[in-house]
């Protein structure tokens, strides 16, 4: 008989959930949906519309089995409280509201990490082939919202993934440009870590530095994208056009700074098994990425820059990578 699962991608944008049967390694689908986080107050409240529209589905018309919650923060107990996001979520105030009494919460890149290995080839794109270790320790990471990072060790015969905050640790500059950074954010953050830089407002916040000391002058034309669109976006679109001298700057520097904090996270954790970039920033700059500067910092590590080329890295083009491992942890429940 199938094993019916709930799942759920949970981050400060947005929420994706997802109703799935699951008959062996197969996943079938039943009912999903993306939610923009911010347009509820709590998270029960999402789960409860969501589960009376599913209602309505025949296939869904039995107990759930499990339930598992990739959450964009750290997890206590039974508890997490999402980073970017006023939502506080109880994994038994779920279990009391909905009756499923398997329900785990798990930390988003957590779940990005299980998902990597239900992943196409066709679901990655190769940055550096590198020389992969068989059952060799991964390292993933990825910028959206904020910067989230993740471990996996081979146990048994699978990945177990290990949380991570290390999008939080501190930002280390490269370069005097890159000195110039830090200088500029001390005063607005005090402590400056990488997911200040490496996120949609990080981007931001390298454009502003960028043209407000006057290394840059953004055109009118992207002035008005900023104050039209989302800020980001705009940055990134006319960056990778090329369309605007200040955004490819911005862009690059975005870019060059990811590779930075990829290769740290490469290095801490002998990542010999592949480095894995997701979020929801890389696939939608893709093209930049493999122009060479990500790599470049990626591999800029003196004494160890023979080892970091021989680690493979990917970027993660599937954007329910993240809501897939929380399907596989619900399953195995």
């Amino acid at each position: 008989m199938d094993k019916l699962v709930l799942a759920g991608d949970i981050g400060g944008t947005k929420t994706l959930l997802q109703l799935t049967a699951v008959r062996g390694s197969a996943f079938h689908p039943i009912h999903e949906r993306r939610f923009d986080s911010a347009a509820h107050h709590d998270f029960n409240s999402l789960v409860g519309e969501f589960l009376r529209e599913a209602a309505l589905l025949p296939a869904a018309a039995r107990p759930i089995d499990a339930a598992c919650f990739g959450v964009a923060g750290p997890i206590h107990g039974q508890n997490a409280k999402i980073t970017n996001l006023s939502w506080t979520i109880d994994a038994d105030a779920v279990v009391a509201e909905f009756g499923i009494a398997n329900t785990r919460l798990i930390n988003d890149f957590t779940a990005v990490g299980y998902g990597i290995e239900v992943l196409h080839e066709d679901d990655l794109a190769s940055l550096q082939t590198g020389e992969p270790e068989l059952r060799g320790t991964r390292a993933v990471l990825g910028a959206g919202t904020g910067l989230g990072e993740g471990v996996l060790v081979w146990q048994d015969d699978h990945y177990q993934a290990l949380p991570s905050e290390g999008g939080h640790v501190d930002f280390a500059p490269a370069d005097e440009v890159q000195d110039g950074l830090l200088r500029y954010l001390r005063p607005i953050f005090g402590h400056v870590s990488y997911e200040r830089i490496l996120s949609g407002a990080g981007l931001i916040k390298i454009f502003e530095y960028l043209t407000e000391t006057g290394q840059e002058a953004a055109s009118s034309s992207l002035r008005q994208a900023m104050l039209e669109n989302d800020p980001a976006a705009a940055i990134s679109e006319f960056g990778l056009d090329r369309r605007d001298p200040a955004a490819l700057r911005a862009l690059d520097m975005f870019v060059a700074i990811y590779g930075a904090q990829a290769g740290n996270l490469a290095l801490t954790t002998l990542a010999r098994g592949g480095v894995y970039v997701a979020g929801g920033i890389a696939p939608k700059i893709i093209a930049r990425l493999k122009q060479g500067g990500f790599m470049q910092a990626f591999n800029a590590k003196g004494r160890f820059s023979a080892l970091m080329q021989r680690i493979p890295v990917r970027v993660v083009m599937n954007p329910k990578v993240g809501l897939l491992g929380a399907v596989l942890v619900a399953s195995r429940s």
